[in-house]
């Protein structure tokens, strides 16, 4: 039952991410066309300031979720009741102090942005774009959450795709209408406002939770050892383009973002295969099963490196022409910046490869105490440099800002898991870093040296990324079969015991006289 969900969520979440890319290709373009780089910009930096409202969250969400794992196994409904109430009264809390913050933004961002905009507009944009936030902490997240815990990340993930499409017919429909951005990003948010209705519906109906009559709070425990990662997830998240709003031109923020909505969408790709995976190991771990939990990380982390260290290259390698044919035709600012592409693409391969240890490992085990001190030093180190090195060296400084405080999480974060959660030698990490690292420069190296070929639309893109991925996966595939050949072996065989239990439970059906569907490939 775990394999299927666990199954489900990657499918569902690979979905979703590839209708995000699709769809988040297509609007920025079309703002960009129509309302030009410096509105691009200024939707990006308050949807930028906006996000900094997670930081009262604390790192709650995760908590809770780790919390709801055991109560779930044991189908214990007292607790889950009381665990959900205390987390719905905790992000209405927030939801409250949001409208304060918006009061607030709205003071501070005109003055940021008065070159650009006058104050009406800019005001008003951000209330608007506020109110899909606002209804997420009030209706949703603590459903989100139960969902996540439940092992049926999927269908939070259907829910977000049909918001998704609605969203990019109804802004499509707008701008090509030629309306004014404030009533595009109005229908917009009204769009996102289902989700969190969805979810709080779905559970309501579902599992027949009613915390209307619950009483007494649940004692969270761990609930500020979580704050350190969440300051450090959101400020790498929402970090650079305030940065940038606050010390440069406006426009650097709509570059930044056409380059980072391409990064965004490489990393959506790959969270895909991590996505509601912390829910089967959070199980195993609550089921005492260690050796079930390592030997399946390791199968896991086989499957992701080889795919994570492929996908990176290929972005490093050929992000600058895609964004080139992208913005073709737009010359209000300047969007060839590859220095800053090598920087933040090698940036953001560090930050995805911990992705599995964290996620998997330390937020479903509850790890948060003593992972907290690295968080801070991530944060830190992540925010100082950018600001002192951007004066000088631009999007560049920011990135490379971001590239430091990466790596050095991405070490500390593996080194722990691997000794303290897998129960392994920290030499295991070490040795992945050494050989997806010199997998990765061995792609870039090899097309850098290789003809440079022409690519002025799509078409002749789209045949650059097929060689491109050709040569990463011959590059990557042998040395991954060799370095990681036990863990094959393994993933070998659980292929081979799904299939023979398939079988098996097909037989058992003829036997018993049940038909068969011609499509029963169901999980």
């Amino acid at each position: 039952m775990r394999s299927r969900k666990a199954i489900m969520n990657i499918i569902s979440s690979v979905i979703l991410q590839i209708i995000t890319i699709i769809c988040g290709f297509i609007v920025p373009k079309l703002i960009l066309q129509t309302y030009g780089s410096a509105v691009n910009g200024l939707l990006q930096s308050i949807t930028q300031f906006l996000a900094y409202i997670a930081l009262l969250e604390s790192g709650f969400g995760p908590v809770v979720k780790a919390l709801l794992y055991k109560p779930i196994a044991n189908k214990d409904k007292d607790t889950i009741a009381r665990i959900l109430k205390t987390s719905q009264n905790f992000f209405r809390k927030i939801s409250y102090i949001f409208i304060i913050y918006i009061l607030v933004l709205c003071v501070v961002l005109p003055m940021a942005t008065s070159h650009e905009f006058d104050t009406g507009f800019t005001i008003s944009l951000l209330i608007i774009i506020a109110t899909s936030t606002f209804a997420e902490y009030f209706f949703g997240m603590t459903f989100k959450i139960y969902i996540g815990a439940e092992q049926k990340q999927y269908i939070s993930s259907f829910f977000q795709i049909a918001t998704i499409l609605l969203n990019t017919v109804l802004m499509i429909i707008l701008i090509k209408l030629g309306t004014n951005i404030q009533v595009v990003k109005l229908a917009s948010a009204l769009a996102f406002v289902l989700r969190p209705l969805l979810q709080y519906v779905y559970v309501k109906k579902k599992y027949k939770i009613n915390l209307r009559n619950v009483k007494g709070d649940y004692p969270i425990k761990q609930k500020w050892d979580g704050l350190a990662q969440h300051v450090a997830y959101v400020l790498h998240k929402n970090t650079d383009i305030v940065i940038i709003t606050l010390c440069a031109d406006i426009k650097e923020a709509s570059v930044y973002s056409i380059y980072y909505l391409v990064i965004n969408s490489v990393k959506n790709v790959v969270h895909a295969f991590i996505e509601g995976i912390d829910a089967t190991f959070g199980d195993m771990n609550a089921k005492g099963e260690q050796e079930n939990l390592t030997k399946s990380f390791r199968m896991y982390e086989a499957l992701y490196f080889a795919a994570t260290t492929i996908i990176f290259a290929c972005t490093a390698v050929l992000t600058v022409p895609f964004v080139s044919i992208y913005t073709q035709g737009i010359t209000d600012a300047n969007y060839f910046r590859p220095e800053f592409l090598y920087i933040i693409a090698i940036a953001e391969f560090f930050y995805m490869i911990r992705m599995p240890y964290f996620i998997a490992l330390v937020k479903s085990t509850g790890r948060f105490k003593e992972t907290k001190i690295g968080a801070w030093v991530e944060a830190g180190i992540n925010v100082v440099l950018s600001i002192i090195l951007i004066w000088k060296f631009g999007l560049v400084g920011i990135a490379i800002g971001t590239l430091v405080a990466m790596i050095i999480r991405t070490i500390e974060i593996m080194c722990f898991s691997a000794k303290i959660i897998l129960k392994v030698s920290v030499w295991h990490v070490f040795k992945i870093l050494f050989v997806i690292t010199l997998e990765f420069i061995v792609i870039v190296a090899i097309m850098q040296i290789l003809p440079e070929a022409i690519m002025t639309n799509y078409l002749e893109w789209f045949l650059q990324a097929l060689k491109t991925f050709g040569i990463s996966l011959v590059i990557v595939v042998p040395i991954n079969l060799l370095v990681f050949r036990k863990d094959v072996k393994n993933i070998k065989y659980t292929i081979k015991s799904m299939i023979n239990d398939r079988k098996n439970k097909e037989i058992k059906r003829i036997k018993q006289g049940r038909k068969i569907p011609i499509l029963f490939f169901y999980f």
